[in-house]
């Protein structure tokens, strides 16, 4: 009897179950052996992907560290005000009538600027003139009465006691006359300061008193001042005004003479320089024992009048040379706390933090009076991007165009 093959595994027909299963076994391997081959493939695929490209150095611009011989300055904030400041003040009292100039004008000397009623002054004027006349008229009687009497009693037609009498009554006269002339004279000058002038030469100020309002002699209706020229002051130590005197005055001569120079730059609050130097005018008499500090007066010249009392500015003067100073530009210089420093590309590129001394500012520069050398690299632009010991890509500085 023939034995039927009975079905095995993937729709194959064996004789037996051990040849298929045999046979089920290898197709597993080889399913096996696919899958682990595409596997590889496509993990060696993978690798063969480029890495990403590296961050490029970042750029920054530097400057040169310049060597170079520099002038010393010594800056001072300034207060600006006139030569003369006159307090315009009425020497009457009165109603103010009338104000005969423009605020904020230049005012001459002698100028009537206000004018205080004068009607009171002239009925006292006139009052005056009448008891002026009332002493003359009774000096003139005592004078007849002794020119008459003198013979009289010398004849002894009269008594000596009423000759006596008559040159006391005389000289009494004679003083009422000059008391009524003194009077005269109060009346007129009180008459005429009701016409209230300038003092001095200048530009006037605001007016603090307005028609109607009562005055006197307390009373400051405007202020007058000088302004060509015009005096700066502003306050030194004790080093600096000796600097001061050894670079404006002989000291031979024991620094009497301290304006003969003109030493002394303005810059104005807008940054501007102002074009005309100016010259130390005074010293106070003394340093100030609090701060340490002396009080010294400049004056420049104003002849348009640009500058105006109360205005600030920076003097600055030349005190002193730095020979051979090393000087950074001043954006280069980074304060932490009190500490300078500065970041140093060097000749591989690398950045480097390095602590500084600084000394004077010069314009846009900073003398460096210690940690730098002549012709090391600075930046000036970027330094955020620098840290310690990375690559930078540098590109010089312009300093006049500020990195443009």
């Amino acid at each position: 009897m023939r034995i039927k093959p009975e079905p095995c595994f993937f729709g194959l027909h064996i004789e037996n179950a051990d040849s298929c299963h045999l046979q089920a076994f290898r197709r597993i391997r080889q399913c096996i052996v696919i899958l682990l081959s595409s596997l590889i493939l496509s993990l060696g695929g993978c690798g063969e992907k480029q890495a990403p490209p590296a961050t490029p150095p970042p750029e920054v611009e530097v400057a040169q560290v310049v060597q170079q011989d520099v002038p010393l300055y010594t800056e001072c904030i300034s207060t600006l005000d006139g030569y003369v400041n006159a307090q315009i003040q009425p020497q009457v009292t009165g109603y103010l009538m009338k104000q005969n100039y423009a605020e904020g004008t230049v005012v001459h000397k002698g100028q009537v600027l206000f004018e205080v009623d004068p009607r009171p002054f002239e009925a006292t004027l006139e009052q005056v003139k009448g008891q002026l006349a009332q002493a003359k008229a009774q000096l003139g009687k005592t004078k007849l009465d002794v020119t008459r009497d003198t013979p009289l009693a010398k004849e002894s037609a009269i008594p000596q006691a009423q000759l006596d009498n008559d040159i006391q009554a005389n000289e009494a006269a004679e003083a009422v006359v000059a008391a009524a002339k003194a009077q005269l004279d109060q009346a007129q000058l009180n008459l005429a300061f009701t016409k209230v002038r300038s003092l001095v030469d200048g530009v006037a100020g605001l007016a603090k008193g307005q028609v109607g309002d009562l005055v006197g002699p307390t009373t400051i209706l405007t202020t007058v001042s000088q302004v060509e020229p015009i005096k700066a002051y502003f306050a030194v130590s004790e080093q600096e005004y000796l600097r001061f005197a050894n670079r404006i005055s002989d000291v031979a001569e024991g620094r009497k003479r301290m304006g003969n120079q003109k030493i002394l730059e303005l810059v104005l609050s807008d940054g501007s320089v102002y074009p005309r130097k100016g010259w130390v005018v005074l010293a106070d008499r003394q340093v100030d024992v609090k701060t340490g500090t002396i009080r010294l007066a400049g004056a420049f010249e104003n002849p348009g009048g640009i500058l105006r009392p109360g205005m600030f500015g920076l003097v600055r003067a030349v005190t002193g040379t730095a020979k051979s100073a090393l000087l950074v530009p001043q954006r280069s210089v980074v304060e932490t706390q009190g500490s300078y420093s500065v970041v140093v590309v060097g000749a591989d590129n690398k950045a480097s933090i390095r602590p500084v001394r600084t000394g004077e500012r010069v314009g846009q520069m900073w003398v460096i009076t210690e940690g730098v050398k002549p012709g090391e690299q600075v930046i000036a632009e970027g330094m955020q991007k620098a840290r310690e010991g990375v690559t930078v890509r540098p590109k010089q500085f312009n300093l006049t165009g500020q990195g443009e």
